[in-house]
């Protein structure tokens, strides 16, 4: 019941930042900054991810290398290193302002997330591709994990 509990809470303040959000930007015409307690309220998955294989995520990053790569900033950001980094701070690369005043911290959960809806987790962003499949997800995650 507790578990049921913290999600509805999650969903609920998720809810509640992204209609704010909408809110604040029809009236000035700028995205609102979400809340990074919203989004730490809501990091917690409903269920544990799969482990995941960095060999097989090696094979499945190949199909994020039309807009990344690990060492150079391209249509999305370099990924080396961003397992534990700040969403929004890599020199060089133009983020928008929603990723940039979103708090994120990439940690596997929250790349997870981020890899099933970014558009949903923080409305605004450049990216809108998904990866559907928990495993993959966690597989592509482990691979990142590793590239220091």
């Amino acid at each position: 019941m507790r578990v049921a509990n913290h999600l509805v809470r999650a969903a609920i303040l998720a809810a509640i930042a992204s209609l704010v959000a909408d809110v604040v930007q029809s009236r000035t015409g700028q995205l609102a900054t979400l809340l990074p307690s919203a989004l730490a309220a809501t990091e917690t998955p409903a269920a544990p991810a799969p482990a995941g294989d960095p060999v097989s995520g090696q094979q499945f990053y190949q199909s994020c290398m039309g807009c990344h790569s690990l060492d150079e900033n391209d249509v999305g950001p370099k990924h080396r290193g961003v397992v534990g980094r700040k969403a929004g701070i890599v020199p060089g690369y133009a983020y928008s302002a929603a990723l940039k005043g979103s708090g994120i911290v990439w940690t596997p959960a929250m790349l997870d997330r981020w890899l099933q809806g970014p558009q949903k987790l923080v409305p605004g962003v450049k990216m809108y591709f998904t990866v559907a499949n928990p495993k993959t997800r966690a597989d592509i995650i482990a691979y990142l994990a590793k590239q220091h």
